[in-house]
């Protein structure tokens, strides 16, 4: 069952007609399609405001609207349902060159009137080192992008020039190719889907009608703690220039991220290798251990086996965007072997060994071997 217009558009059922347009105006930049994409919820909002603005702004089908409801409407032939938008952009193309931007010279057609394509995206690489990607940067990215081109304010046109509608689409934007009993609807190639094209003579000359320029700049992106190898933020609004009253495409930042000479990391979770010295895993003691965050003391009991892993909780990596808890630090303890001992370590090691029954190598068995 169809709403109450009124109630769609937010009014009283005294509002004048400029009470009316002001709030029809402001439904349409809420829930127009080009600024929600692929959001059927707002497209049919668009609609039904635009089927309620249409009523309430007509002085004849107000007054029916009043006095009979929707009934009242379509038994006297008035059906405001629209169910294409290009007949909403057609009804109410004025009113959408005040909104969105139409009429510069850039729109036209079915797609100009509805504010013409967004802009391209962009995607680039930024590589990081480990510690960067651990605790977060906001570096300065130098991108290269198209912008409305200043002089024309992105029309393409000498400033007091029109553009003309286009021969080939008649100023639908669009073309219908048949391929044998298929019948395709494509973008019309001559004026891209604008349904208008420019002629040469009139053409700005800074950007030679394309509406667009090509600009150096820097964009800071803010990378978040934890950000993995792989991973791809949007940097929205940032991309490429859109058509005149249209959105601009967005930026993506491919993130690499170098490996770190210790530690290494498993999603949030971090892991590390110590070299411990052997009387601290016999007899038990404490040690110093690095963490992304800085050093921790971790106790080792008595009697523990080359190999035994440690986990440290909550010492490991941010989650993106604070989804969770922080991760957890694994240091991996290792019997540290001494490359040289002095003559009195090794005496005692050998002493040990005995003690303990195990062979060791004779002491100076490869001199007497080799001479």
């Amino acid at each position: 069952m169809a709403r109450d217009y009124y109630e769609v558009l937010g009014v009283s059922k005294d509002s004048d007609p400029k009470e009316i347009k002001k709030a029809y105006r402001k439904k349409a930049m809420q829930y127009h399609p080009d600024r929600n994409p692929d959001d059927p919820e707002a497209e049919g909002k668009f609609k039904e405001a635009s089927e309620a603005y249409d009523v309430l702004s007509d002085d004849q089908k107000r007054r029916i609207y009043d006095a009979h409801g929707h009934a009242g409407l379509q038994g006297r032939g008035f059906d405001p349902n629209f169910t294409d938008l290009g007949d909403i952009a057609s009804a109410f193309g004025d009113m959408f060159g005040d909104l969105f931007g139409f009429g510069r010279g850039g729109g036209g057609g079915r797609r100009g009137q509805r504010g013409g394509r967004r802009g391209a995206d962009i995607e680039v690489q930024l590589t990081l080192d480990f510690m960067e990607a651990a605790h977060g940067v906001e570096p300065e990215l130098d991108i290269t992008r198209r912008v409305l081109c200043e002089g024309c304010d992105g029309g393409g046109l000498k400033e007091g020039r029109s553009p003309k509608t286009c021969s080939t689409c008649a100023g639908r934007g669009e073309v219908i190719q048949a391929q044998g009993f298929l019948r395709v609807r494509t973008h019309c190639p001559a004026c891209h889907g604008r349904g208008q094209s420019i002629a040469r003579e009139d053409r700005c000359e800074t950007c030679n009608g394309e509406g667009r320029t090509r600009e150096k700049g820097k964009v800071r992106v803010k990378v978040p703690a934890g950000i993995d190898h792989g991973q791809t933020l949007r940097v929205a609004g940032k991309g490429e220039a859109g058509d005149p009253g249209a959105p601009s495409g967005h930026l993506h930042v491919l993130i690499l991220v170098r490996e770190h000479e210790v530690f290494k990391r498993q999603g949030a979770n971090t892991f590390v290798s110590i070299d411990v010295p052997y009387p601290v895993m016999v007899l038990g003691g404490s040690i110093t251990v690095p963490t992304v965050h800085g050093e921790e003391h971790l106790e080792i009991p008595s009697g523990t086996a080359s190999g035994k892993v440690f986990t440290l909780q909550g010492k490991g990596l941010e989650r993106v965007n604070g989804r969770g808890p922080r991760g957890d630090h694994a240091v991996q303890a290792v019997v540290e072997v001494p490359k040289k001992v002095s003559g009195e370590l090794e005496d005692l090691i050998r002493s040990q060994a005995e003690l303990q029954g195990g062979g060791v190598q004779e002491k100076g068995f490869w001199k007497k071997l080799f001479g």
